[in-house]
């Protein structure tokens, strides 16, 4: 009797999870993307990529998500208003790069979501509280340079242990 009772209840939820899950995914996301530069084939190449990537995970533009792209053509004096119209349009995510297009989107919102694909050292420039627990709304791939610099000294030296003097441009 149990057994039959799980059987049927297990039933009606793997009966149910695929309408919720069509429900879910009417879902039309949209996506802001700004670009510091210029719409150059170089940056277009990188947008494609962009994408690419999203299409590899199931969203196409028109189909189940908007992708709103802005170029700022190097003009950063542009970007507080150009991450206030993506906030005005209620995008889900934005997407930027350069630690000038991060500090503008954090300062514009900090509900939305912000990932940048490169910028400089978040942690000295503000964009998170700390290594350890970033925190607020912005995530994305950063240079540690002096951290690298020093890391990559250590293990020329354990490499090298009698190395007393070195150069670098």
């Amino acid at each position: 009797m149990i057994a039959r009772r799980r059987f049927v209840a297990g039933l009606g939820a793997a009966a149910a999870w695929p309408v919720s899950a069509r429900a879910q995914s009417l879902k039309k996301h949209r996506i802001g993307f700004v670009g510091l530069t210029n719409p150059s084939p170089a940056h277009m190449a990188r947008l494609a990529g962009l994408i690419s990537g999203l299409r590899d995970f199931g969203y196409e533009d028109g189909r189940n998500m908007t992708l709103e792209v802005k170029w700022a053509d190097n003009y950063y004096s542009r970007l507080p208003e150009i991450f206030a119209e993506m906030v005005r349009i209620k995008v889900d995510v934005i997407v930027t790069h350069g630690t000038p297009g991060v500090i503008a989107a954090k300062k514009a919102t900090s509900t939305i979501p912000i990932i940048f694909a490169v910028a400089g050292d978040a942690l000295a420039s503000g964009l998170i509280a700390s290594l350890a627990r970033p925190g607020g709304n912005v995530t994305g791939l950063t240079y540690f340079n002096p951290e690298l610099a020093a890391k990559r000294l250590e293990l020329l030296k354990e490499i090298l242990p009698h190395l007393r003097k070195l150069a670098f441009s």
